[in-house]
């Protein structure tokens, strides 16, 4: 693969990645957009919708992924990870390894004759391990680009899709491959990863088959979800009560993670609501310490939650165990009236807290006390990382929502496109002034 010199290097695919690259491109900026991922979409595409206008996160998601494979100036490239990072007068060389699909990406038209003809049947990384996929297939319905890729390690070399492919583009020999990005600025976004959902023994995560992460809900929810409906993974069953602990991976010094990570409480409460409009004779629970609805209209949002009945119980729940028919009980302290209590629910989602997907040590910056990005002028400056020509957007800096991670997708674009002028020389945009 020949290597690529670009204005910018925008490392990641999520939403944040996709709108940075987009502002960039739009500005007449050549943009290389790279993602670890068989296909761009990051978490968001996952979600079923977003707080607090209740707006689909697909309709949201897959007009930006077709704009970012569509545009002129955006050189897509997907299932690929940065392998080294070095810095030179005019910007930076990016060391990137191509992962082999084992499908010609050229010749591929998405046709998925090959995922029809495969044998083999995997849980699905997509759907949470809730649906399934062929060890070839196109990563989703959605997906950007229409490629398929195919699972090496779990394909039985039968040759069944090679046949199948009407245009010959699987090929079993495909090796790794490097090429190198040369780019006058980086944005990064990286995104987050969710905390383990076993990471705390006593909630049982990851053993009680009824105790799920928030993202598992989310494909529940989905329209595009594996069954349409929200159902017991322990035994298929409609649950009729239904319970979120919150802080379930954030503010706990026992887990090393002391921060707040701002979207659980609302996550929380938006499900709860989707819940009660598709199960409407579910009994719904948030066990919560405090709830911090922070953003514009959130407030409003937690409001109406309740008035559609869902209960809000203040308190910190000790553990989690079951009973005989594999139903969660919580045990918690009520803390306003000091007494512990134990809750049978049939279906309990831990409101998992974010961590950063990415370490900065891997793009030679310093991390901040929780892990994340340092920012050192966040006020002056929100997405200027210490080191100069690198930008950060999106969760990469910190916990935050949809909302944000698109604002400050403006931000990191804004002062990338500022600092690639400078270097280069070109003449700095003038802002265009509206006249009544």
């Amino acid at each position: 693969m020949n290597n690529l010199q670009v204005d910018a290097l925008v490392i990641g695919g999520g939403i944040a990645g996709m709108q940075a690259a987009l502002d960039l491109a739009d500005q007449g900026f050549q943009v290389a957009l790279v993602e670890r991922e068989a296909s761009i979409g990051g978490k968001m595409i996952t979600l079923s919708k977003v707080f607090p206008t209740l707006d689909c996160c697909s309709c949201i998601t897959t007009p930006k992924m077709s704009a970012v494979a569509h545009h002129p100036n955006i050189k897509l490239f997907t299932y690929c990870e940065i392998r080294t990072l070095q810095e030179h007068g005019a910007g930076f060389d990016i060391s990137i390894l191509q992962k082999p699909r084992y499908v010609d990406a050229a010749k591929c038209t998405g046709c998925r004759q090959c995922e029809y003809e495969c044998p083999i049947t995997l849980p699905s990384p997509f759907d949470r391990g809730l649906g399934s996929y062929r060890a070839i297939r196109v990563p989703f319905s959605t997906a950007v680009p229409q490629t398929a890729v195919l699972d090496i390690d779990n394909c039985l070399l039968c040759g069944k899709c090679e046949k199948a492919c009407p245009v010959g583009a699987v090929d079993f020999t495909q090796q790794p491959e490097t090429f190198t990005i040369q780019a006058t600025a980086i944005v990064l976004a990286t995104g987050f990863e969710l905390t383990p959902l076993g990471a705390k023994k006593e909630y049982g995560g990851g053993k009680l088959p009824n105790v799920i992460d928030p993202l598992m809900m989310e494909r529940f929810l989905a329209p595009t979800g594996p069954y349409g409906r929200v159902l017991r993974p322990g035994d298929g069953m409609e649950p009729t009560t239904i319970a979120y602990v919150q802080c379930a991976g954030s503010r706990d010094q026992t887990q090393g993670i002391e921060y707040c990570s701002r979207v659980c409480c609302m996550y929380a409460i938006k499900q709860a609501m989707l819940v009660s409009g598709a199960l409407p004779l579910a009994e719904i629970t948030i066990y919560y310490m405090d709830i911090r609805t922070f953003g514009k209209g959130y407030e409003q949002f937690y409001q109406n939650a309740k008035a559609m009945g869902v209960e809000f119980v203040r308190g910190k729940v000790a553990s989690l165990r079951e009973d005989e028919k594999h139903n969660p009980i919580v045990k918690l302290e009520l803390t306003e009236e000091g007494r512990i209590i134990e809750r049978t629910h049939d279906l309990v989602i831990l409101s998992l807290g974010m961590i950063p997907a990415a370490s900065p040590a891997d793009f030679g910056l310093a991390p901040a006390m929780d892990g994340f990005i340092t920012l050192p002028a966040l006020n002056a400056n929100p997405s200027a990382t210490q080191r100069p020509g690198i930008f950060v957007t999106g969760a990469a800096g910190g916990p935050m929502d949809i909302v944000d991670s698109i604002v400050t997708a403006g931000s990191a674009a804004s002062a990338a496109s500022a600092y690639i002028r400078e270097k280069t020389g070109l003449p700095v945009a003038q802002p265009e002034v509206a006249y009544a």
